[in-house]
Formats: structure tokens, sequence, C-alpha cells
């Protein structure tokens, strides 16, 4: 937390002094000013800042040097700072060379800063060098070696073209910029060329004095003895400043530390005279006698830069390529190509920052020269391979971007799909649909087989990232037309595969309406390819997210899969496999039919109207069966229709009554069963009824013998007589009752309105036997028939219900006109009074 605050105390602070000294100065016009990264020049007093331009985004570093930090000098010093560092950076902006820092924005000064704007900037050297530095910001050997060359190119265009003295060449005035190039800056005190009379080169002497401010001259710690010595100052000044900034470099602090002593200088330049060097054990033994070299005493012993270049300490390999990359622009494209081609063998030997951020950029430098490209992305994928996602989202992907929709030449996209698993790694999914999906469509519409071929072997491998609207109307559809229209087996079955592998980030319908048709459309029966037609349905009629329905593969898939099995050129194992699917679909066809013929047929049974004749089959099969027996009682019935609570008995044979008179009262005996009888068919008791008291019609004779009396009548819950030829609408209605007798107590089922009078014993079966008084009950008779004939046919109706043999009935012979008259009644009977029965 302490760490964070800290942090964010800082990032105030910087903010708050930028807002109090930016504001009036021109730069902020243009550029947009960010955080403070290092710090470079004289005392470090320039301070440099990120930023971009406004117009433009461009990235740019922003030199700031707040005249604040003069206030404790005099005036006279204050000036002369002022305007040395005034005549240094204009001097910076008129030279313009790879190795020297190259200036955006030109100076310009308020009442409160100096201000201007160069290419981006990492650090100075100051900042990089010493044990106090940041791992992450010390430098590797290889970036030493190529950044002092890079040092001895800038200092041989200022004497050799420029004609230039530096006179200050320290860790200071050094400046590693954004690809970790070096490069010169802080050009206060150069002196440039003043040819004498003879045309002889001369650069002006300029004496150092203790009455200017230390930081307003050169430093002692890199000025050269002759300078102090001699009054002198040559190009060869500078090689001594570079030989003590090499020593800083590796040791971390220059050869001796002077100050303003101008006269302690002066004794170590003595001291030199006699080649007294200081320890050299951190500088490298190939390079110690080279920088004794260049700390000798007299200016014309020293090596040459060009001298400098030769010694081994500078043949490294990777020195050597990082040179080369300097100097590629002036190479042709064949002698570019051969370098190219060997540095995939030399990336993995150096540190990841030098491939990052001083290979790289040379690199994408070359995606302007398309014949180039192919030979240069193999490189910058392999640095991408090395890095991390976010390395790779700042540094590589946008430079990708543009080449990503390039078709020319073909071998980029071949390129980009032999190296696709790495994009999908490392590229953001939003960038992956935006970017290297048209990559693809592209691919699969080239004419390289190879390069289709790759492109459908990495498809699947990211189709989660692929919408569903983009999957159906774009990749697909160019899956189905390459597939359709190449003449390459290779393609064509990878065509399948890919669909294959597809199959599970699809949907049912779209598999049944896009795919399926398609595969039935491909002409090719090569082994090959049939075998990719039968893995898609097999994976199509297996997934449990797909499904193929029963009517499609009866309708569509088996027809057609069929004839494949018959195909010339079929191994046994592939015919096996076209065999199984089939009857693998045919069993499915035959359980999902199966299935729904038995649901079909048991809801159309549920669901059927039945008619008469049914139901009264159901009754019948549900019925209690009668249990004629001596002395035993029929059994309560299951259903409840009209005569579901009456059954007639009939009395034995030796204990029947003679028939008393019409008006007389007649017993009925009534038996409860308590218990269950055996379930047996009913017989149509209405049918037989109706048959029984029409047949018995026929004649009336006075002599008509008696007839046996009434059985007595059982009855259960319903109130309803047997007899058609009942007047019902004389019954009296149930009432209700909480005996032993359930609803059947203390009830006339007769009407006539006195009541039953009800007497109980018990049965043999268990049963309780009930005998009632049944009041008069008036029947209908048609004229001219006797009372004992119509009860002769009772009781032969009674003993064909209970299953005893009857005797025929003895029909009375009447005279003619009885009969006319009998028959007319009849026709009344049976249109209006039964139809009055059964309404």
């Amino acid at each position: 937390m302490d760490m964070i605050n800290k942090f964010y105390s800082t990032a105030v602070q910087t903010v708050s002094t930028l807002s109090g000294v930016l504001p009036g100065n021109n730069v902020t016009r243009e550029y947009e000013v960010l955080e403070q990264v290092c710090t470079a020049g004289v005392g470090l007093m320039w301070k440099v800042y990120n930023g971009y331009k406004k117009s433009t985004k461009q990235e740019v570093s922003v030199f700031v040097f707040e005249k604040k930090s003069l206030e404790r000098w005099s005036k006279d010093d204050r000036e002369t700072m002022l305007e040395t560092l005034r005549r240094g950076v204009q001097q910076l902006t008129k030279i313009r060379h790879p190795h020297v820092l190259t200036v955006q924005h030109p100076l310009e000064e308020s009442r409160d800063s100096l201000a201007f704007a160069t290419e981006p900037v990492f650090a100075s050297l100051a900042n990089v060098v010493g044990d106090n530095v940041r791992s992450e910001k010390k430098l590797y050997d290889v970036e030493i070696r190529h950044g002092l060359l890079q040092l001895f190119d800038g200092l041989q265009f200022l004497h050799q073209d420029a004609k230039i003295v530096h006179r200050n060449i320290s860790a200071e005035t050094i400046v590693i910029n954004k690809n970790r190039s070096w490069k010169l800056f802080g050009f206060d005190f150069c002196i440039a060329n003043q040819p004498a009379t003879d045309g002889t080169p001369n650069w002006p002497f300029r004496e150092y004095t203790t009455s200017l401010h230390v930081l307003a001259q050169p430093s002692l710690e890199y000025t050269a003895p002759e300078v102090a010595l001699n009054s002198l100052n040559t190009p060869d000044s500078d090689l001594f400043s570079l030989g003590v900034l090499i020593f800083t470099i590796y040791s971390g602090k220059p050869l001796k530390m002077f100050g303003s002593d101008y006269s302690g200088f002066r004794r170590y330049a003595n001291d030199l005279n006699q080649r007294k060097y200081p320890p050299m054990n951190a500088v490298p033994g190939e390079l110690t006698e080279s920088l004794k070299a260049l700390l000798h005493p007299s200016a014309s012993l020293r090596p040459k830069l060009h001298e400098l270049k030769q010694i081994a300490y500078f043949q490294d390999v990777g020195v050597k390529t990082l040179s080369y990359l300097d100097s590629l622009y002036q190479w042709d494209n064949l002698q570019k190509s051969k370098f190219y081609k060997g540095l995939p063998q030399i990336i993995p030997t150096l540190p990841h920052r030098v491939n990052l951020h001083s290979i790289l950029p040379y690199l994408v430098k070359e995606f302007v020269n398309s014949p180039m490209i192919p030979f240069v992305l193999p490189n910058v994928l392999l640095i991408a391979e090395m890095s991390s996602q976010r390395e790779y989202c700042d540094h590589i992907l946008p430079h990708l971007k543009p080449i990503f929709k390039l078709t020319d030449p073909i071998q980029i996209l071949l390129i980009f799909m032999q190296k696709m698993d790495l994009l999908l790694k490392l590229t953001p999914a939003e960038e992956v649909k935006q970017s290297v999906l048209p990559l693809l469509y592209r691919s699969l519409e080239c004419d390289m087989p190879q390069i289709q071929d790759l492109c459908l072997a990495v498809l699947p491998t990211f189709s989660t990232l692929i919408d569903y609207n983009a999957m159906k109307n774009s990749v697909l559809p160019r899956i189905k037309k390459l597939c359709l229209q190449s003449s390459n087996v290779s393609v064509k079955v990878n065509c399948l595969i890919s669909i294959g592998k597809l199959l599970e980030n699809l949907d049912k319908w779209l598999v049944l309406d896009e795919i399926l048709p398609f595969l039935q459309q491909i002409q090719s029966r090569e082994p090959a390819i049939i075998m990719g037609i039968i893995g898609i349905y097999k994976i199509a009629m297996t997934n449990t997210k797909l499904g193929i329905t029963k009517d499609v593969m009866a309708h569509k898939c088996i027809p057609y899969l069929v004839p494949l099995s018959v195909e010339n050129g079929l191994t046994i194992a592939q015919f096996n496999t076209i065999i199984g699917l089939i009857k693998e679909m045919m069993g499915r066809v035959e359980q999902e039919q199966r299935e729904k013929l038995q649901q079909l047929s048991t809801i159309q049974r549920d669901n059927k109207p039945k008619d008469a004749s049914e139901i009264l089959a159901n009754e019948l099969d549900g019925s209690s069966a009668l249990s004629p027996s001596d002395g035993a009682n029929n059994g309560n019935k299951i259903n409840d229709d009209m005569f579901s609570g009456f059954t007639v008995g009939q009395p034995k044979a030796g204990n029947a009554a003679p028939l008393a008179p019409v008006k007389a009262k007649e017993q009925l005996k009534i038996t409860h069963n308590t218990m269950s009888a055996q379930s047996t068919g009913r017989p149509d008791i209405l049918s037989s009824m109706m048959q029984s008291n029409l047949t018995g019609l026929g004649t009336t004779t006075a002599t008509t013998p008696p007839a046996p009396a009434p059985a007595p009548m059982q009855i259960n819950n319903g109130w309803h007589s047997a007899n058609p030829l009942v007047m019902n609408h004389q019954l009296a209605s149930p009432q209700a009752s909480n005996n032993n007798f359930s609803s059947l107590d203390n009830l006339d089922p007769f009407g006539g309105g006195t009541g039953l009078t009800a007497t109980t014993k018990p049965n043999t079966n268990g049963a309780n036997t009930y005998t009632l008084q049944q009041p008069t009950v008036n029947y209908i008779y048609p004229a001219g028939y006797s009372l004992n004939s119509i009860q002769q046919h009772q009781q032969q109706q009674q003993q064909h219900l209970l299953g005893k043999p009857s005797q025929a009935p003895t029909l009375q012979p009447q005279t003619q006109p009885l009969l006319t008259t009998d028959n007319q009644n009849l026709n009344a009977l049976s249109q209006q009074d039964i139809l009055n029965f059964l309404n």
C-alpha cells in the first residue's frame, strides 16, 4: 500500500508540475504530454516525458527544462546556461543522422520553460548504468557492444562530414531511443570547424574558467588532457571522452571525479602522461587494450574509429546481426532475403528484449516492401512466439493487422496458416473476429490447395470464437463451395473433416437444413470422401444435441447411404462401417415408429366414441354373476344402471304360494347382501321382459289355471320396476335413512303413501332378508287379457333369469273380434307406453 501511495503521489506531483510549467509553452498546442520516463543532458537537467502528437497520434518524447531550477544561480550564470541550452538544441535540430537524436518539433520557450519534441526515448545512458539501476533497465552485453558501434558511427559522421567536435561525450549526453539505438545528444558545447587560410580544419579553443558555473562548461571527468595541457580541441578529444564513457559503462563511474576542481584535473592529466591507469577489472579482456589506447595522453596515438570497429570485441554474431540491420536500407532485395533466411537461427540466441526492441522495429519496416514480407514474416512470428500477450498486443499486432489483409504474395497466407495456432493464442478474441477471420475467408477462396488444407485444419480450433451468423453465412457456405468445386481429393476430404469437427458448435436445424442436403450434392465417390460423409452422418445421429429425426433418416439418409455401400473400391472395414450405420438408422426408425404407433393406438382407443352395444358389452363384462342356489341370495351388482338395483328371484317349487287376487297385497322379498357376489354376465333384462310380456298377450280363458305367486324381488340401491308395464311415475322416491338398511329403510318404492312394513330375517348366506308389504300397484293391461296369463308370463320370465327351466305358456283361445281389438291395444302399448318407459 505504501508503494501504491508513493506512486500515486509521484503521478500527482508530475501532473501538477507540468500544469504549472507547460501551459504557456507552444509545444502543448500540438503534443499531449504524459508521464516522465527519464532525464538527460548536462547535469540531467532535461526532464523527458512520453507524449504523442494530437493530430496524428504519433508517439514522441517531450524534453522540458524548467527555468526555476536556475533560481539559485547568479544572473550571469543563469543567462549563460540558458543560452548554452538553446544553442545545443538548435544545433541538434540541424543535424540529421541515424545515430543522432531526431528532433520532431523545434525548441519552444516560455516564461517558465524550454521544451522540444523528439523521437520516442527509452532513457539516457546515465539512467541505465551503475549499481542502482533496476534490473529491467540494465543493459545486456550485446546491447553495449552494439551501442558503442552506433556511437562510433555517429562520431565518425560528426568528425568527417559535419566537421564538428562534440566536446561533451558523456553518459548524460547519450540517449537510448525506444528501439534501443544509442543516439548522440547534448551539443551544448560543440565547436564547428573554422578552416584556416590554408584550408586545414581548425576548431577554436575555449578555455575552461572557474568563474562560470560547473554545469555551464564541459564535464571535466570526460575532458581530454590536451585541453588543459595544450589548450587544444580536436576530434581526437572526443575519442578520449569515448574511452572514459566505455570505462564508466562497465565500472559504473568515470575514471575520477573532479567536479569544479580544474587544478585537480590538470594534475590528473600529468599522471596520464605517465600511463597511470586505474584498475580495469570490470572491462572485458578483449576490450582492455583498445580502451587504454583511447585513453592515451597523446591525441595522435589514439586509434581511429574505423580501426576500433575491427577489434574482436565487436565480432560477436549478435553484434554483427544488429549492425547489419542498421545498414539494411542500403541493401537490395536479394541481399535482404539471404539475411532474413538466416535470421531465425540467430533470434533464439539473443535476449528477448533485444529481439523485441532492437530487431523487431527493423523487420516491421520491411512490411512496406511486399516482395520481402514472406522473408520477414517468419522472423516476426518467431519473436511473437517468445513474447507475452501484452508484448504481442503492444509491439507486434498493430503491425500485423495490415498484413492480414494481403493476399499477394500468396506465401503470406501460407505462413499465417502455419502459425495460426500462435495467432489464436495471443490475439484477443475481438481482434480475431475483426482481423483473423477475414484472413481465413480469403484463404478458403485462394487457389492453392496447401493453403486450403491448412485453413480447413485450423478452422475448427477456434470455432467457439465464431458467432452463429458468421458461421452460417460466411464459414459454412465457403467450405461447401470449396468442397463441391475443388478437384483435389485432399481438399474435399479436409472440407468434410472440418465440417464434422464443426458440428458440435452447430444447432440441430442448421445441420438438417444445410449440412445433410449438402452431402447428397457431392458427386465424388472416392472411398476417402465416402468415409468422410459417413463420419458426418454418424456424428449427427449420435450427438445428443443434434440427432437426425426418424423421418429424415427414413426418407433421405437411408436411401442415400445404401447405394454408397456398394461402391467399388471400399475395403471390408469401410463396408462394415457403412452397413453398421445403416443398420443403426434402421433400428432407430423401427423403434421410434413402433413407439409412435403404440401411442397413437392408445390415444385413439381412449378418445373413440362408444356406441350402445359397446357400452352394454362393457357393462356385461364388469357386472356381477348371478348365482342360483337353494336358499341363497343374489349378490350386489357392480354397475349402477336402471336395473342394477333389482334382481328377480324364483322361489322353490314346494314353497310356491297360490296366486292372490290382483288387488291383494303382494309380498316382495328384498335381500340386502353385505358381501360382494361373484361377478358374472348379466342378461338383457329389458329385452327378455318385453319379449315375455308381449308373447303372453296371445289368448285369455276363464279357465286358466292359477299361476304361481310372483317371486320376491331383490332390490340393491336403485328404485325402478323390472316390469315395463308398471307406471314408474307412480313409484315414490327413496328417502334418506341412517339405519343398517341404508337408503332402503322406510321407503315405499311403489308409491301409495302408506310406507313399507319390514320384517328382518337372517339368511343362510349371512345376509339380512327383509319382507316388505307392497301397496297396490296399478298395472296397465290390454283389453280382453286375463290376469292369469300375465302372471304366468311373469313367472316364466323370473325362471328364465334364474336359469331354471320354464314350461311353455298356455295360450287361451280368443274370439276373432277380441284379437283385433287386442292388436290395436298392443300397437298402442308398443308405441306409446314403451317409448315413455324408455325415455
